[in-house]
């Protein structure tokens, strides 16, 4: 009996060691897949940290008076970053596509939104840096140089770049590489940080250009008559350019998320477009929209026209008045949809999906661009004690901004996290003839009138109801599209005006007076263009809302 249980023991401890040795290398060989993927991140984000401060030390010394590093220095310094990012992204693409099962598709990332927005500021920066050269080699005889080669150098190599580049996030966007993982990790975050020190450099000679050299002139005249007209049109494309860095910068960072995962294959519902029975939210949308573009057009007419202040004041308040009405009505109809939400018995998506969390990190990251520009505003108008009928419109504008941008996101995070209205067979009930026999003590079983029970919401769940009961549940549908299109069409408007030119901030000079010129334009020209990538960002988010309404 004592040798049965040693050896029972001595079986134990033996099952037990081949039960846990496999565990052991299951759990070394993960570990060490963790420590590879860490040290990844680590490293890729350390590179990138590394350029961004380098970058930030570049234009900051170059915006000082006292530092003797000019704009050609930072200039060198973004043409070596171009020339690493070109050759790593022409490099990534041949390797991968001559390498079998080297990346995985993830359907959630690159969005067509997203990538025909890159490709239309793509395009604008090339013509931008096409306008640019053409300036540029007017004044090469004025100043034969480094300085002056490297300034008509500059957009040539940048128009190669933004090609490269635009191929490249158009092409892999979707890619979920499962080679070479840490050399793709240090690859994107180069890209991220490239695109991130050009936007930086932008940023600061589009904000140096509108208060400290808005007018400069040179004692240089140009070789060609053409010089002002291509000054003038290539810092009318500098907001485009600005984005292009900002969406470059986005598809980068989801493409480094997406590093090593490999993507489940759920169920994917395909919805399709439609615009039955929807005609309140889009026809309004419309009317919006157009008055809202005729009231820009009139604006700008009158503030380069350079008219009596009568005139100008005239024009400033009927944009307040335009961005007033706007945001107001988008305001109640985002308050109409999101109490839809609280009746809609639809079931939040459970699927974890890093391209949708990264889509609403970018919605609630992008819209504190227009929050910061809309508290400096209302600050400053308090301050100074909205005196006067331009100040007032200002402080409601700003509060009324702040109401409608939260309310939005709100509205658009709920929407994108629940499951899509779709139809399928209805469920058939079939009765069962035995329940209904004898049982054999002779009793019967009482028939349940299915008729009668309370039926759950059935469409919500993304079942079919039959025809008399559709008509209660439809117009929880039919309110979210009237909404949903309404506001797409509304952020439509507010992306246009800041686009193409509409620069309040400054033609009322409240807060220029409040801040000083050089505070208030850096805020301005570092929030407005995160305020246009949002209001872009927030069109595609609503039209998928639709979608799934």
């Amino acid at each position: 009996r004592g040798s049965a249980h040693l050896s029972n023991n001595i079986n134990a401890a033996d099952s037990a060691m081949g039960v846990t040795e496999p565990e052991m290398d299951t759990s070394s060989t993960e570990g060490a897949r963790d420590r590879g993927r860490n040290w990844g991140w680590m490293l890729s984000a350390i590179i990138c940290l590394n350029i961004l401060i380098l970058g930030c030390a570049f234009v900051c010394g170059g915006t000082s008076s006292s530092v003797s590093i000019n704009t050609s220095d930072l200039q060198i310094f973004i043409l070596f970053l171009f020339l690493l990012t070109s050759i790593w992204m022409v490099y990534y693409t041949i390797y991968n596509s001559r390498t079998e099962n080297a990346v995985f598709k993830d359907r959630h990332a690159g969005p067509i939104w997203l990538r025909a927005g890159l490709l239309l500021f793509g395009i604008l920066s090339v013509i931008m840096d096409v306008f640019k050269i053409a300036s540029y080699v007017g004044y090469l005889h004025c100043d034969p140089g480094v300085s002056s080669n490297v300034k008509v150098v500059f957009p040539v190599i940048q128009i190669v770049f933004v090609l490269v580049q635009t191929y490249f996030l158009w092409i892999h966007s979707r890619d979920c590489v499962q080679v070479q993982k840490n050399l793709s990790r240090c690859g994107l975050m180069l890209t991220l940080s490239t695109n991130l020190v050009l936007w930086i450099a932008e940023v600061t000679e589009e904000s140096l250009h509108q208060t400290i050299f808005p007018h400069a002139s040179t004692n240089c005249e140009c070789s060609h008559s053409s010089c002002d007209i291509f000054k003038e049109a290539y810092y009318y494309l500098y907001p485009f350019n600005i984005e292009y860095s900002l969406f470059a910068s986005a598809m980068a960072f989801v493409m480094w998320k997406n590093v090593g995962r490999v993507a489940s294959h759920s169920n994917h519902h395909h919805v399709r477009f439609s615009l039955k029975d929807v005609f309140i939210g889009p026809i309004l949308g419309i009317l919006l929209l157009v008055a809202g573009i005729a009231t820009f057009i009139e604006y700008e007419i009158d503030i380069k026209a350079n008219s009596n202040e009568e005139s100008h004041d005239a024009a400033v308040m009927m944009h307040f008045v335009m961005n007033i009405v706007t945001v107001t009505l988008m305001s109640v109809c985002t308050i109409i949809g999101s109490a839809i939400y609280k009746v809609d018995h639809r079931e939040h998506i459970s699927e974890k999906n890093p391209t949708r969390s990264l889509d609403v990190g970018l919605l609630v990251g992008a819209s504190l661009g227009q929050f910061i520009i809309s508290y400096f505003s209302i600050v400053a108008m308090v301050a100074t004690g909205a005196k006067g009928y331009l100040n007032r419109l200002n402080l409601t504008w700003g509060i009324l901004m702040v109401i409608q941008l939260g309310l939005q996101n709100f509205f658009i995070i709920e929407g994108l996290h629940r499951e899509p209205f779709h139809e399928v067979e209805a469920d058939t009930v079939v009765e069962n003839q035995y329940v209904a026999e004898s049982s054999k003590d002779g009793s019967k079983i009482e028939k349940v009138d299915l008729d009668n029970m309370p039926k759950p919401d059935v469409e919500a769940r993304g079942h079919s109801l039959p025809a008399e009961h559709k008509h209660k549940l439809l117009w929880k549908r039919r309110v979210l599209r009237e909404v949903s299109a309404f506001l797409l069409l509304g952020n439509i408007l507010l992306w246009i005006m800041p686009a193409f030119g509409a620069r309040p901030q400054f033609d009322h000079d409240s807060e220029t007076q409040f801040y000083q010129s050089s505070m208030w334009s850096a805020i301005v020209n570092v929030g407005l263009p995160f305020g246009i990538f949002y209001r872009m960002h927030s069109v595609a988010s609503l039209f998928e809302v639709y979608l799934n309404s």
